[in-house]
């Protein structure tokens, strides 16, 4: 434990158990609350890393239905605060239904201060390991070889890539184009059981129709003018290993039921053979397409898709990925200055701003593109935003200013919760999670008028 004292909360409308409660618990800053408003408030203001509460609150204690309308609203409010539920000795029932919906742990009333004690710190210690947890893979540009990222969104990307790489399920990659749908794919199958094996990929928007089903599925020799020798299609090549068909979404109708096929039986024929061969292959697909709205078009078989979207993985364009153009803008520099005997060349300030407000419709390879370019044509080491061919934007370095950030940012909150409650400072300041004195310091310190 740190020797700074920690945040407990204790909801329990007993006064003589709260006394008794803060005597047993006194190595923590205990904080009570004897009804679901003021342990909501509470909650706002001390933000404790452990609550424990009785289901039994006012204004009905022998009905628990107050307790677990509070223990919902709490897990809504800080779903990493670890809730130790009391109930009656017998009282199962409950108990189960609370962990059911999230609660830490529970504890039979009365109950032995020594081992809720045991609880309590042991909530305490998780809850410092999961915070921990989530420091360490914040910092991290990205688990997976080949993706620079520190977008949170991106992050979970990866994890989910991650999970799903052991589990033999067939995996979809939705994304805009230029997202890194195959860089995601080659991760798969890298981490998976089948590394050893090929990686077999084929584009279906690139290959015409006539010649797609001999690509994917083979032929005898003799099968079609041409065909001079037996030829194994890429899915039977990739036995043991990964098929990644990429554009999806552009698969002719008439290739859609054949591929079905495949996919429940696990069995290909040659054209012109009638052997059905089995194939042990991880299908992993992508498309930039909308394959819903397809299905509702009439353009995409509904029984292929659940077939092929086992898993799905929605990826996020670039201009959602808060801080990864620029990111992956310096790693682009570094990389393309190497390869092009530039020496150290970076990125100048007007540059960044160009980047950072670019829209990026093609994505990270339209800006793998631009830098790209921009290495090779900057004059001098310093690349400027005309070299990138992007408009100059205004740079806006106040928006970098954390003091300037946290103003605007409590300047708001505190306009809505005034709105919010129609302009009860009492309750206003329970929502900021402040007290009445400090909410007065932010509206004068904001020119707003204290209104009756």
């Amino acid at each position: 434990m740190n020797d700074k004292r920690r945040t407990l909360l204790v909801v329990e409308d007993d006064p003589a158990l709260q006394k008794q409660m803060r005597w047993a618990f006194d190595s923590f800053e205990t904080v009570v609350a004897d009804d679901r408003e003021s342990a909501l408030a509470q909650l706002r203001r001390y933000e404790p890393a452990v609550v424990t509460m009785d289901l039994g609150l006012p204004p009905s204690p022998d009905d628990v239905g107050e307790g677990f309308r509070l223990l919902g609203e709490m897990l809504m409010l800080a779903p990493e605060t670890k809730v130790i539920v009391l109930t009656g000795q017998h009282d199962r029932e409950n108990a189960v239904r609370a962990v059911a919906m999230g609660a830490y742990d529970f504890f039979g009333k009365p109950f032995e201060p020594e081992l809720l004690a045991l609880t309590i710190d042991r909530a305490f210690r998780l809850h410092d390991l999961q915070a921990e947890n989530h420091r360490l893979q914040a910092q991290q540009s990205s688990p997976l070889s080949g993706v620079i990222t520190r977008d949170p969104g991106m992050l979970k990307v990866c994890r989910t890539v991650e999970r799903v790489a052991s589990a033999n399920v067939t995996v979809a990659l939705l994304g805009a184009s230029g997202t890194g749908k195959e860089i995601l794919a080659r991760a798969l199958h890298a981490l998976s059981s089948r590394s050893k094996e090929r990686f077999l990929a084929i584009n279906c928007a690139a290959i015409p129709e006539n010649l797609l089903e001999s690509e994917l599925f083979g032929y005898e020799k003799g099968a079609f003018t041409g065909a001079a020798k037996l030829t194994p299609g890429k899915i039977e090549t990739a036995h043991k290993g990964t098929f990644f068909l990429d554009e999806i979404g552009d698969l002719p109708m008439a290739l859609q039921a054949k591929l079905l096929r495949f996919l429940q039986e696990r069995v290909v024929e040659r054209i012109g053979g009638r052997e059905e061969i089995p194939v042990d292959v991880r299908v992993i697909c992508a498309t930039h397409r909308d394959l819903k709205a397809q299905i509702q078009a009439g353009l995409f078989r509904e029984d292929l898709y659940y077939r092929l979207a086992e898993i799905v993985i929605d990826i996020p364009p670039l201009r959602e990925r808060d801080g990864d153009a620029v990111l992956l803008a310096h790693a682009f520099v570094q990389r393309f200055a190497k390869e092009n005997g530039r020496g150290a060349m970076h990125l100048g300030e007007d540059a960044l701003a160009a980047i950072e407000s670019h829209p990026w419709p093609g994505n990270v390879r339209e800006l793998e593109n631009c830098l790209k370019r921009a290495v090779i044509m900057a004059e001098s080491n310093r690349i400027t935003a005309e070299d990138l061919g992007l408009d100059a934007a205004e740079n806006d370095l106040l928006e970098l200013n954390l003091r300037h950030v946290r103003d605007e940012a409590e300047r708001r909150a505190v306009i809505r919760a005034l709105a919010r409650t129609n302009g009860n400072i009492a309750r206003a300041a329970d929502l900021l999670g402040i007290s009445r004195p400090s909410l007065y310091d932010l509206m004068n310190r904001f020119g707003f008028k204290k209104e009756s």
